[in-house]
């Protein structure tokens, strides 16, 4: 599917060609420029097929304040939470109460990297196991890539740290580092890294790290169905590529699938079904375009890339994303709730299978919404940059 005329060919053409007098270049100059302005502020603002509503019936409580950017949050047996500040910290609360956990690795904390995702092994109760996702300098190359660790939480302290995976080689640059994790109930853990805006050379390339979706073991070794094992130079553990930056993951209740969203360039965020061996398309097939306004690629769709389940034009920029599992509220449940770090709301987006048919805002104006969890008390839980924990409630 193409997106309609290049303009700026044309405006190259129409400058180029032997017009009689100055006055009229600069006129059809002038005139094509505005077109082509209008162009792609036409494409920033298309709306994809389902419209957004208010739902006025829900606001908050703030239940853990005075947190500068929760990045990740894991509720631990006894109602706690651990939450990750993005600046380094690891918090452990109690009552209410924060403590610091000591024992975190080294995080390089610029730009949109730092102490990124935390989550809970599947069998915590037993082993005191956590995963962690962090921008981490070790390794090739100066700055910072993706890593995920394994630790063991002991009290306020973590211990028996191991890294599983560290992507590379490392770079200066302060964007898409990802990196949301979750399970699956057959053993595997998967993880997400963004492109490390490096558009043009890692995400799609299976040799390279980078605009991937990962599959490991719960141990960190890699499944020997994952669909790159044994090809030469491939990085055995990606599920999935062409991803640009997924900051919100979630496993479908009841298929099991791994549901992810993306942050778009400017329009063209993305809910995607991460599938083994699959082409997500990104950056040669997209429905965005520069943050300049210039266009990046001309088609939406090739044969062998996937297409969204949804896509949002103009962006809300993503960041987390939770399926409304166990609710005590029949509106959310079985639907998809994600933050928006543009528009400060958290949004519903209710499915029908797997096609989305209804989006709703559920608290406006609320800060930069950064993560969102289902509680096991049955409740939303939603990690706002500036405020601190947030507890979804129905008026």
């Amino acid at each position: 599917m193409y997106r309609g005329t290049d303009f700026a060919t044309i405006l190259k053409l129409l400058r180029n060609f032997p017009l009689k007098y100055t006055l009229m270049k600069i006129l059809t100059t002038y005139l094509l420029g505005l077109l082509l302005m209008g162009s792609a502020c036409a494409q920033e603002t298309r709306e994809n097929d389902v419209p957004l509503s208010s739902n006025t019936d829900y606001t908050y409580e703030v239940v853990i304040p005075e947190l500068t950017n929760p990045w990740g949050m894991a509720f631990l047996p006894d109602g706690n939470l651990l939450i990750t500040e993005k600046s380094g910290t690891l918090i452990r609360t109690k009552s209410g109460e924060k403590t610091i956990v000591k024992g975190v690795p080294e995080v390089v904390s610029r730009g949109q990297g730092g102490l990124l995702d935390v989550r809970l092994h599947p069998d915590f109760k037993n082993n005191n196991a956590i995963y962690m996702t962090y921008s981490s300098p070790e390794g090739e190359g100066e700055g910072a890539y993706t890593a995920l660790m394994m630790a063991t939480l002991e009290g306020d302290q973590l211990t028996n740290q191991k890294v599983l995976y560290k992507g590379g080689p490392n770079t200066r640059k302060g964007h898409h580092f990802g990196s949301r994790i979750v399970f699956d109930d057959t053993g595997h853990l998967y993880f997400s890294i963004g492109d490390r805006g490096a558009r043009d050379e890692n995400p799609q390339d299976i040799t390279r790290d980078g605009g991937k979706i990962y599959r490991l073991n719960l141990d960190g070794s890699i499944p020997k169905d994952n669909p790159f094992v044994g090809e030469s130079g491939a990085r055995e553990a990606i599920f999935s590529y062409g991803h640009r930056n997924p900051q919100g993951m979630a496993v479908h209740p009841k298929t099991g699938e791994v549901w992810l969203h993306e942050h778009g360039p400017r329009g063209g965020d993305e809910i995607n079904i991460s599938q083994a061996g699959k082409n997500f398309g990104w950056p040669v097939i997209s429905y965005g375009i520069n943050y300049s306004g210039t266009t990046f690629t001309e088609i939406t769709e090739k044969e062998g890339m996937e297409q969204p389940v949804y896509y949002w034009v103009p962006s809300i920029a993503p960041s987390g994303m939770a399926f409304v599992a166990g609710s005590k509220d029949k509106h959310l449940e079985g639907n998809i709730l994600a933050g928006s770090l543009k528009f400060q709301y958290l949004e519903l987006v209710v499915l029908k299978k797997d096609k989305v048919v209804k989006r709703e805002k559920l608290v406006e104006e609320v800060g930069r919404v950064r993560n969102v969890v289902m509680g096991p008390d049955g409740f939303v839980y939603i990690g706002v940059e500036g405020k601190g924990i947030l507890r979804l409630v129905k008026k």
